[in-house]
């Protein structure tokens, strides 16, 4: 069954009304309604605001990595374990192939229903599965792979275990390794992008998010809770976070902005896999028409680049 936000009450009124018109097989009518649900969708999802862009990006019916990954991918491959501790089911490799392109994808994976949110440490990432996720990139560079990075966390877990095998030096080291690898690397945020639990693969020559997607550096809630201790206050923190996708691309944080299907990836999974999919290709197109010195260069410009400062 579909779940609705609040601002999608007149789309499900309309949608339950195209149902009725199906069942009474009203052509006529159904014609009316489709037409009275595509204006409805261009009304309410050209004017969201940022709070309503997060939910969205929350969204449990929002596509999840492992999704799009198996709408995309053909003969892939599973990669497990770090080689070091334990197999991190937050993080998730995969090798295979992207149309005619032989990849190496890495996603973050939050999981559906009680025991799969478990197992996927609701998408929160130990040492471990970042330590797998640099091993995957390590891979690709060795075979001259192109590497496609899926973030979707509300950030890498703050448990005592994880601090024991040192979360912060696992983070910092894909930060460093992947600011060097030496392959096409692209990165996607497609739902929630929390603080360095994203940043750890989301160090690239290209770095999207899709259209209802979030970047930060703390969630609304904590931010809200640390500045206001106010829960109430998370919709005006969300404002002033500047998390959004068209936020991030004014301030030239993010490279580019996906056009998932307007009505979002939860009302439409295999517009927003293409969508991801056109982009990946058409990026790495552009990668592969510059030399392995031009791309690092540029990477490396890009990335010393983030920021401002004042003497």
């Amino acid at each position: 069954m579909a779940i609705y936000l609040d601002f999608e009450k007149k789309i499900k009124t309309i949608e339950e009304d195209i149902i009725s018109a199906q069942v009474r097989h009203d052509e006529q009518a159904e014609a009316i309604h489709k037409q009275s649900l595509d204006k409805e969708v261009a009304k309410t999802f050209k004017n969201l605001s940022d709070f309503q862009k997060l939910q969205l990006a929350r969204h449990q019916d929002r596509p999840y990595a492992l999704d799009y990954i198996n709408l995309l991918m053909r003969d892939k491959y599973e990669i497990h374990g770090d080689r070091h501790f334990g197999d991190d089911a937050a993080i998730i490799c995969y090798m295979g192939y992207i149309g005619d392109e032989k990849v190496m994808v890495i996603g973050e994976q939050k999981g559906r229903g009680t025991k799969n949110k478990l197992k996927r440490n609701f998408g929160m990432p130990h040492p471990e599965g970042y330590r797998k996720a640099l091993r995957a990139a390590k891979l690709a560079e060795k075979f001259n792979l192109p590497l496609l990075m899926l973030i979707d966390t509300p950030g890498a877990y703050p448990g005592l275990g994880a601090e024991e095998r040192n979360q912060s030096e696992a983070i910092a080291r894909n930060l460093l390794e992947l600011s060097q690898l030496d392959t096409q690397t692209i990165s996607i945020v497609i739902g929630e992008g929390g603080s360095g639990g994203a940043l750890a693969i989301g160090v690239a020559d290209r770095l999207a998010m899709m259209r209802y997607s979030v970047f930060s550096v703390i969630s609304p809630e904590g931010c809200s809770a640390i500045l206001w201790n106010d829960p109430a206050k998370v919709e005006t923190a969300t404002n002033a976070l500047k998390i959004t996708g068209q936020d991030l691309k004014e301030l030239n944080l993010i490279d580019d902005v996906i056009d998932e299907p307007l009505i979002g990836a939860h009302r439409d999974k295999d517009g927003a896999a293409k969508a991801i999919a056109d982009y990946f290709l058409t990026e790495l197109a552009s990668l592969r028409a510059m030399s392995s010195e031009d791309r690092m260069n540029a990477r490396y410009e890009k990335l010393i680049g983030v920021g401002a400062y004042s003497e």
